[in-house]
């Protein structure tokens, strides 16, 4: 069967038709991950940017940046505090590289939930929306979910020829699924994060930008020219939600996939070697290992730096995680310390202070916005157990109650604190912060009114976010 129109030119086969809509040949899955929107403007002095460094596990607060050394023992833990560029701001032994660039960051120390689990913890940050809204905890994504900021963010400022919201290395996953709010929930698929993989592996291609090499870029340009027909045809016969479809998602496909710019910011062979092994380049431990079999985090470094590289290339969120579940060590049941000590700590330490100080010596603080966190911090007590039967008596199980979070960049005032903890870390003596609250600051930061509503399929509109923004660390 062929759709012949001869007024605008050679027959278009059906096969071909469907090849458009799919782009089956090619090997995308970025149409997916695209739809078009109304664009928003930017209050001035906001971030353009920002980078959201998800530390999934759950990092201690006792054992990184909220030390208590005048705790007993079985609180305070092994490390010691050091002092840091910021009088009165100490950070653990372990973090040497931190200490230097404390100037560029904030800490708020009473972030404080109820949720204890790693999945519905995790969309509780990442959305800003608490995993309880109707009597089921959220522990996978759905349909239904509320979208993470990124998501939002790609529905409120659209771009033309670069993605609006990455994700690397991977989904991060537990239990036999993938953790929520990293999908878009109720925006649809057009918002998912375009998922970039491990820039760090041997031959690194970003999966549905790169071109197989069955496919040659004649066959593209075809595939383009018979689009552009398509979009002067008439198309009664196709159905029109899936034309519409195929129009929105198909254009920034292309766009994507022959952009100069995007392919040349996933390029790290274009960095200075120095520049790479800064950050901090993969070593010969086993990568299977995972980082709580000291594996430590080997793709960490350059995740970060490929992230950089996306924000100066203009897109306007990418998250940055540990990976899949085997790598989250954050998660300190067990040899808590040794696993710090080896692991851990070493690759965090290199990693970040080399992206603060790279992206301070580019400009790019001056407008794009640093988050790390994770779902939750740990308990006061080594040993204690709250949801872990397995934790150890040096380990340290799960704990929601007060953590830190990390904040710096455009929007947000350097060197300071804001919230304290008690005496064990273990409770907000003052200034207490939510999940809700954290969305907020992010959207504010970012030029977003935290009272922006976005529709769900159903029409009812929804605030982007609950909470208040944390005004005792914005600019």
């Amino acid at each position: 069967m062929e759709i012949s129109h001869s007024h605008i030119g050679p027959p278009i086969a059906r096969r071909d038709l469907l090849q458009v809509g799919s782009l089956g040949l090619l090997g995308l899955t970025v149409p997916s991950l695209i739809r078009q929107a109304a664009a928003g403007g930017l209050r001035p002095g906001a971030a353009k940017s920002c980078l959201l460094f998800f530390l999934d596990g759950g990092p201690g607060q006792h054992d990184m940046w909220d030390m208590k050394p005048n705790a007993p023992a079985q609180v305070r833990g092994e490390f010691k505090p050091i002092r840091t560029t910021v009088p009165d701001i100490h950070v653990c032994e372990g973090l040497p590289g931190l200490s230097r660039q404390m100037h560029h960051l904030s800490l708020v120390r009473s972030v404080t939930h109820d949720v204890m689990v790693h999945s519905a913890a995790t969309y509780y940050m990442l959305t800003g929306r608490h995993p309880l809204p109707a009597g089921n905890l959220i522990i996978k994504e759905e349909p239904d979910n509320f979208p993470p900021v990124g998501s939002v963010l790609a529905q409120q400022r659209p771009l033309k020829d670069i993605p609006e919201y990455v994700h690397l290395p991977d989904i991060m996953w537990d239990a036999g699924h993938d953790l929520p709010g990293q999908r878009a929930g109720f925006l649809g698929p057009g918002f998912n994060p375009l998922v970039v993989g491990d820039p760090s592996v041997k031959n690194y291609r970003v999966p549905g930008l790169a071109l197989p090499a069955d496919v040659p870029r004649t066959r593209l340009n075809r595939r383009q020219t018979l689009l552009g027909l398509l979009d002067r045809a008439p198309h009664k016969r196709i159905p029109e939600p899936a034309w519409d479809a195929m129009d929105d998602h198909t254009r920034k496909a292309f766009s994507l996939l022959s952009s100069v710019k995007t392919r040349d910011a996933f390029d790290l062979g274009r960095e200075p070697a120095a520049i790479r092994e800064k950050y901090g380049l993969p070593d010969r431990v086993e990568r299977n290992k995972g980082a709580r079999n000291f594996g430590g985090l080997p793709h960490l470094g350059q995740c970060l730096l490929l992230a950089r590289r996306l924000i100066e290339a203009g897109v306007p969120l990418v998250t940055v995680c540990s990976g899949r579940r085997r790598d989250s060590a954050w998660d300190g049941h067990l040899r808590h310390f040794p696993i710090l000590r080896k692991s851990l700590l070493p690759y965090f330490d290199k990693a970040f202070p080399a992206l603060l100080e790279d992206m301070h010596d580019r400009g790019l603080l001056d407008e794009t916005l640093i988050v790390a966190m994770g779902e939750f911090g740990r308990t006061p007590k080594m040993g204690q157990v709250t949801v872990g039967a397995a934790t150890s008596a040096g380990g340290r199980d799960h704990w929601s109650h007060c953590y830190t979070i990390l904040m710096g960049g455009a929007g947000i005032q350097p060197g300071t604190v804001f919230g304290s903890s008690d005496a064990h870390a273990g409770y907000p003596a003052n200034n207490p912060v939510t999940p809700e609250d954290v969305a907020a600051t992010i959207y504010y930061a970012m030029g977003l009114d935290p009272q922006t509503r976005i529709t769900d399929p159903q029409g009812q509109p929804h605030p982007i976010a609950l909470g208040e923004p944390i005004h005792g660390v914005l600019a």
